[in-house]
């Protein structure tokens, strides 16, 4: 009998630690959860804080798509106008530059025409992705690349381009530069524009770069056409 009860007390003393240890174990993994929880809480919110923040165009610009990183911080209209437009507006010049192959014989021209492939063709991609991240279409939808222009200063009409591809040497090298010295004036009034009205920090600056660069660039055409 007093076996049995040696026994049954033993017995109950291990079940009585086992259940200690249990809850002890049990409280410890309720701790760590818990912290858990609220670090990624925690880690969230900086995150979503931006996208919190109101823009002006109430469009929402940090809605978590990475393209939103290309050029973040508020945006208004005139943004997205000015990043509707100069894409197209690039992509011509890119098409007038691409002309130059096997036409162009000044080396200066030729330079030139690197330059402008060097520096357009990425900035397009910046807008497109300003564009994506924005929530907007790459097209304003009104025919400003249309040929002829329409609402796009110093867009070449379609037989502008067909008047530069149907010649070659000095011929190519004064029409391309009087053609392409309009189409960077309608460039720099464009950003001059976003310099003005524009509210993107980002935008603004590739503003900057296009007032800067392409004015260089129309004085150095201008010297090309002086000694043609």
């Amino acid at each position: 009998m007093r076996s049995f009860t040696r026994r049954t007390a033993r017995k109950i003393a291990l079940v009585g630690a086992a259940t200690a240890t249990g809850l002890l174990l049990t409280a410890c993994g309720t701790d760590d959860g818990t912290n858990g929880t609220d670090h990624g809480a925690a880690s969230a919110a900086p995150s979503g804080s931006p996208s919190a923040a109101p823009s002006s165009s109430g469009s929402g610009s940090g809605s978590g798509s990475s393209d939103a990183s290309a050029a973040p911080g508020p945006f208004n209209d005139a943004d997205v106008m000015f990043a509707q437009m100069m894409i197209p507006h690039h992509e011509q010049a890119l098409e007038m530059a691409e002309l130059a192959e096997g036409r162009a014989e000044d080396p200066e021209i030729r330079k030139l025409v690197t330059a402008i492939e060097q520096a357009q063709d990425p900035e397009i991609q910046k807008m497109k992705a300003w564009l994506k991240g924005w929530g907007k279409p790459e097209s304003a939808g009104h025919g400003a690349g249309g040929a002829g222009g329409h609402g796009m200063a110093g867009m070449m009409s379609e037989q502008d381009m067909k008047d530069l591809a149907a010649v070659k040497g000095k011929a190519f090298d004064r029409t391309f530069a009087e053609l392409m010295i309009a189409h960077h004036d309608g460039a720099v009034d464009m950003a001059k524009d976003e310099q003005k009205n524009g509210e993107n920090p980002t935008a603004k600056a590739l503003a900057d770069d296009v007032v800067r660069t392409q004015s260089d660039e129309v004085a150095a055409l201008k010297r090309i056409l002086d000694r043609l």
